[in-house]
Formats: C-alpha cells, structure tokens, sequence
C-alpha cells in the first residue's frame, strides 16, 4: 500500500542572502526574516544551511548561534571545528557583544533602561517562555532610538543569552514587538502579559496559543506542525490515562528547581529528535519540489483529489486545485533585528532596517 500526499513549504521572502564575511574560519551571513537557520519543522530548502549549499556550494558548517525564524540579522558560522569551540567559548564567557534593534508597540521610555526578570521555558516545541520567579537569571539592557507616535525603535543589549530574552523582557515592560506572534498575542490579556500578569497557568497559556493560530490557520507561526500539535495532546491524554490507572507518573513537572532542571534538559533531547525527524521526512517528500520563495503555498499537506472550481489552480504547482493569497509582510516579518556582533578581535555588523528609521510608518 502507498499513500502519496505532497507538501509545500511556506512562503518566505524573496530577498537574497547576504555574506557579510568570509575568511576561511568564520562566515557571517544578514539572515533575511522569515528564513529558518536549519531544516526543521516544515522547513528544508527555505533555510539559512541549504541556501548556502544549494546556492553557494557551501557546507560542513558549524553553528554558533541562533536567530528566530522571524528575526533578520548577523549570523555567525564556525568553518572549522576549532573556530567553533573558540566562538563557543567566547559565548560561555560572555565576551561576545550583541546588539539588536527592533520596533515596539507604545512610547518607549527615554534613557536607558535595565530589564533582569528570570524567564522560564513553558514549551521547548513552541519555544514559548514567560518571566517566572524559577526562570533563570536574565539582563538586557534597552535604550529608545526614535518614536514616530505609535511605535518606538529600541536599541537592545542581550547581556545573557536566554530564549526569547528580548522578546519577553520587552513583553514584560509592556512594551511587545511588532508582529510577534507569540508575545504579541491577545492569549496574554488586554495588558499584554504587562508586569507578568496573564491570569493563566503555563497550560492554559499554551493551549490558548495554539488554538488562537489554528483559529487563524496561521499555525506555521509557532514553527511546528499541526500533526505535532495534535500528537503532542494525544500524549498528554495518554498521560492522564496512565496516571488514572495508577501506573507510575514522570511527565508531570516537580516543584524542585532540581526536577525542573531535568525536565528542561529531557525537552530539549525530545525536541533535537523531533527536528531531526522532520528533516528526516522532508527529504523524502521536499526534495520533489523547488524550493518557493514567494507566491507560495499556506497550506502545507495538499489532498490531491480535492475538487474545486474549473480554473481555481495554483500557477506554481500542478497538483494543488486551489489558488491562495500570497502572504502579508505581518506572516513573514517580525521587527527585530541582530544589527551587530562584537568579539575581543572581531566585529560584524549589518546596515539598519528600513523599519527602524525614524521616519518608517506601518502600512495595512
């Protein structure tokens, strides 16, 4: 027996990858948004490694850091095993300057000022985190650039390097980057997640987040498929299960900081083969199709017996039976962006975001 379906992968932007630098021990690319830095999720060809290979000829790359699929800016790639362990290092020991600027809801407040609220992974699969008091230690340093009466651009100093730090710090100030489908959501409360104040347990925050965006059909938004959506809460139905028959409960998160270090740690081995998984069968079932950077599809698992009008047909692919709007700059782009990287003898940096000038103004 066969099953045979074909996928899309969503839409990207259209703008090509930029090397910054190249010298033979560290390679430095201006990710565009919207672009993942490996394959993951429902994303293979429209990502940072197999651009480079399939466009550059370049490969046996080591990562050094990560930008979320949304956010533009300095990426940095480690040649050599050695020039990777040198930049690990300078990451352990916080001697690597980053800066990043972004545009945020309101009147950010003049001069600078310093956010150090502790933030807590909620999920590793959405990457969704919230300040909590048995987070770990966090600092940013912020400083208003400009506000043209709506929206402010911020001048950001990541001074540890926790997931979503800039993110959640901004969140919790009150302050939401623009587009953000995460932080920017209304599962927050009509404060935003202000102050930390959301009136929901870290479940009902996840499962309103997720069924906000399958609402919206905009799960490609949190970066993980609906497939594993729906086995992730079939395995937490199965786990009630178990627990109500009295078999032995490990799923469910201790009070301890020492239990909650293990669960973090058991995540993150769970969602390395995940991705890899995915990768796995996007090989299979991408590699069929050339990558789409624009003008792409939004619906990710096509039935090819679906009937729809003469004529309604996807110009780009032949075996789809509906056309679909390309997508809004509001699905692609998130405005946060890494404008520089700074070691004890290297500095890459990117030129300003047309968004972050003073005199940008939102368009519908």
């Amino acid at each position: 027996m066969r099953n045979t379906v074909h996928r899309h992968e969503p839409p990207v932007v259209g703008r090509p990858l930029e090397i910054l630098a190249d010298d033979g021990e560290v390679l430095v690319v201006d990710k565009p948004a919207s672009i993942p830095v490996h394959p993951c999720g429902r994303f293979r060809h429209n990502t940072v490694i197999f651009i480079l290979g399939n466009e550059r000829g370049i490969s046996e790359l080591h990562t050094v850091h990560r930008l979320d699929r949304l956010t533009s800016g300095v990426l940095l790639f480690a040649r050599t095993l050695e020039t990777s362990q040198k930049l690990d290092q300078l990451v352990r020991d916080r001697q690597l300057e980053k800066e990043y600027v972004c545009r945020v809801h309101g009147e950010f407040p003049e001069g600078e000022l310093i956010c150090e609220e502790p933030i807590l992974v909620v999920s590793f699969k959405i990457g969704l985190c919230r300040v909590d008091p048995k987070g770990k230690e966090c600092r940013t340093v912020f400083q208003r650039l400009s506000f043209n009466g709506k929206t402010s651009v911020v001048r950001c100093l990541p001074l540890t390097g926790r997931t979503h730090q800039i993110r959640v710090h901004l969140q919790y100030l009150g302050f939401p980057i623009l587009n953000d489908p995460i932080y920017g959501s209304s599962v927050w409360g009509p404060d935003m997640g202000k102050g930390g104040l959301v009136g929901k347990s870290n479940e009902e925050l996840l499962q309103a987040l997720v069924e906000e965006h399958r609402s919206k059909e905009s799960l490609h938004l949190l970066d993980i498929p609906d497939d594993g959506i729906r086995i992730e809460q079939e395995a937490e139905k199965s786990k009630t299960s178990e627990k109500a028959d009295g078999l032995e409960e490990t799923s469910e998160p201790k009070k301890s900081e020492e239990s909650h270090q293990t669960q973090e740690a058991t995540s993150s081995e769970t969602v390395n083969k995940a991705s890899q998984s995915c990768t796995d069968l996007n090989t299979d079932i991408t590699s069929l199709k050339p990558p789409i950077k624009s003008n792409g599809s939004q619906t990710e698992i096509t039935d090819t017996t679906h009937k729809s009008p003469p004529g309604n047909r996807d110009h780009l692919c032949s075996e789809c039976k509906l056309v679909r709007p390309d997508p809004t700059e509001k699905e692609l782009i998130m405005y946060l962006h890494a404008l520089r990287y700074k070691g004890p003898d290297f500095e890459y940096s990117t030129r300003l975001p047309d968004w972050a000038k003073e005199d940008w103004t939102e368009t519908d």
